[in-house]
């Protein structure tokens, strides 16, 4: 058997790594695993790894991590499939991997391709209400996508989170959720700038307070609204590409695109510059003059 394990989604690929070497090793014992760092091996010792069996076992698996960046061995890629015979599982564990390469094609073609790429918002949801039930617990779809809201698109921390919550109470509230998860800052600055387009001033600088009343710098708020402010010029002038396919331009998950997408649509070329343009100047006075940077912030927020 040999499967590659391939994709943007390093949470996804690591549990899925995690299920195949544990179901093997429970048969098998340690004994029988191997892991090959396959950035910088000579394409003989994969062979003669999947060919040598460990001593009085019947059976081995082979873990190959990162053999696409080798570029002997990626072109050596056929010899090595063909030396897993019969006995042997080779994994090749692949998180980054152009799929334009020759390397890839081989990999489509003679093993079982598994790919696991980033989720987008609405996946992530569906993924947490499934994990909860598979963990003992409920959670409704609209609690799941407000845990996403909330959170961000890290499936490592989302998982975390799940398990803290379970562990509270198996049937996940909307109370729960907030009494014991913490909001990233990066989600309520996009709320904070959502609020301010849509007029809801007050609001926009309550999420504004309340992140200053955590210890949330104004320099670290700055960077977060110059951070937005390139996700929403980036999806604004994007020609009608997906969001899927900026996110993979840009090397990000697709959530936070899809989130500066909804409110760039909403948005003039006139108003989004004035908005780049006030923002720089705030950055620049803050750096070259004695700035009440609290203040010029809310001034901005308040102007938007």
């Amino acid at each position: 058997m040999v499967i590659t394990l391939a994709g943007s989604n390093s949470f996804a690929l690591r549990i899925r790594l995690r299920e195949l070497v544990d179901e093997f090793v429970k048969e098998h014992g340690e004994l029988a695993l191997e892991r090959i760092d396959g950035e910088e091996v000579q394409p003989q010792v994969i062979v003669d790894a999947l060919q040598n069996l460990p001593f009085l076992a019947t059976s081995k698996m082979v873990v190959v991590r990162g053999l696409g960046q080798n570029k002997q061995a990626a072109e050596n890629i056929e010899q090595i499939i063909s030396a897993a015979v019969y006995e042997t599982d080779l994994i090749l564990y692949e998180p980054q991997m152009d799929k334009r390469t020759a390397y890839f094609k081989t990999l489509k073609s003679k093993t079982q391709l598994e790919e696991f790429n980033e989720l987008d918002a609405r996946g992530l949801a569906s993924w947490l209400v499934d994990e909860a039930a598979k963990r003992g617990g409920k959670l409704s779809a609209s609690d799941a996508a407000y845990i996403v809201e909330r959170l961000g698109a890290n499936q490592t921390l989302l998982s975390n989170e799940l398990d803290k919550l379970i562990a509270y109470e198996p049937k996940i509230t909307l109370d729960s959720i907030e009494l014991l998860t913490e909001p990233l800052p990066q989600s309520k600055v996009f709320d904070l700038l959502d609020a301010a387009f849509g007029g809801r001033k007050t609001r926009a600088l309550q999420l504004y307070e309340e992140q200053r009343a955590q210890k949330v710098e104004p320099q670290a708020i700055l960077a977060m609204i110059a951070w937005q402010l390139q996700l929403l010029a980036v999806t604004k002038y994007a020609d009608g590409r997906a969001t899927a396919t900026i996110a993979k331009d840009l090397g990000m998950s697709p959530y936070p695109i899809s989130k500066a997408a909804r409110l760039a649509h909403s948005l003039s070329d006139a108003k989004l510059k004035k908005m780049v343009d006030f923002a720089f100047n705030i950055d620049w006075q803050s750096k070259t003059s004695t700035l009440d940077l609290d203040e010029a912030l809310r001034t901005y927020i308040v102007s938007l």
